[in-house]
């Protein structure tokens, strides 16, 4: 029997029988895997995918309501087309990039900062934590009205302090000028210690032989954090950058809470102007096309967001 299945082609040593029994069970728990995970691709696609699906084939038609029905009528690629002569989107492209790029900047050099002191404190390192954390508990309804108040053009606070060293009292959300740059103080002081956590947490994963081997080469500390810690922390760096850009683009909360998209167009952004055109304006078609359009920009900013950091890792 020993010779009949080995001229077969077919083992029947006791390593050959072991290796299909790891074989067998290798398969059995690929299988297992996989239909454990199959709830949960169902679930994505079901929350993902077919909504987006959805967006784009309502961006290609026209939806009237009557009697309590839907009409949907095809159009094609008119909506798209429209947004080139749209003067209110061209504008709240550009204010969200001016915001995200200005906002997002500030916000990685304090997180960073914050996190490479934290880092550094032997005492008292939970408490600071925790302080560095509180604005990102807050509600953006408290975090509005908060602002509001402060930026008040009667009894603000801002303004008090300014008028206590002689400076004029500034209407910070109702001129053109202050606007945007008010919200983006804000968008500051609420988002930054999301990029403080998320650089922390990768700071304080890093190699300490690297640092002991440079301390007993002389490096400066200045050194050891140009030449160790940014280039190790670099895909943390630009994971959290990335996180944080797809947020901004999509702020919403604090314009609506705080300016209205106001005065002008100054504080319009791309998601507020989604809003108006889906629900104030009931042209669900064209805020789709609107979604579509501001998706599209935001995956080609991330793909080459992703292809700079590469090629900078590469290279270093």
């Amino acid at each position: 029997m020993y010779l009949s299945s080995t001229e077969n082609g077919r083992s029947a040593s006791p390593e050959g029988l072991v290796e299909n029994v790891s074989l067998l069970s290798l398969n059995r728990d690929r299988f297992w895997r996989n239909l454990t995970l199959a709830p949960a691709i169902v679930l994505f696609l079901a929350l993902t995918v077919l909504p987006m699906v959805n967006l784009v084939v309502l961006s290609l038609h026209d939806i009237d309501w009557a009697q309590g029905l839907s009409s949907w009528t095809y159009v094609g690629l008119k909506h798209y087309a429209s947004l080139a002569a749209d003067s209110l989107f061209k504008a709240s492209i550009l204010n969200t990039l001016v915001f995200s790029t200005v906002a997002v900047s500030v916000q990685m050099v304090l997180g960073f900062a914050l996190a490479l002191l934290t880092s550094s404190i032997v005492h008292g390192r939970l408490f600071y934590r925790t302080v560095f954390l509180l604005p990102i508990l807050v509600p953006g309804i408290i975090i509005g009205a908060i602002w509001k108040l402060m930026f008040s053009f009667d009894f603000g606070v801002l303004n008090q302090m300014a008028g206590a060293i002689g400076i004029m009292p500034r209407d910070w959300l109702g001129d053109a000028t202050y606007s945007l740059a008010s919200i983006i103080v804000v968008d500051i002081w609420h988002w930054t210690p999301f990029c403080f956590l998320l650089l922390l947490a990768s700071l304080e994963t890093l190699p300490q032989d690297v640092y002991e081997a440079s301390d007993i080469d002389g490096a400066t500390s200045w050194q050891s954090l140009w030449y160790i810690t940014i280039p190790l922390m670099l895909p943390a760096i630009a994971v959290t950058f990335v996180f944080r850009l797809i947020l901004a683009f999509k702020v919403f909360d604090e314009v609506y809470l705080l300016t209205g998209g106001g005065p002008g167009t100054s504080t319009e952004v791309v998601s507020f102007t989604i809003f108006r055109r889906f629900f104030t304006e009931d042209r669900p078609g064209y805020g789709s096309a609107m979604s579509v359009t501001t998706f599209a920009l935001i995956a080609l900013m991330i793909i080459v967001v992703s292809a700079v950091t590469r090629r900078k890792g590469s290279t270093s």
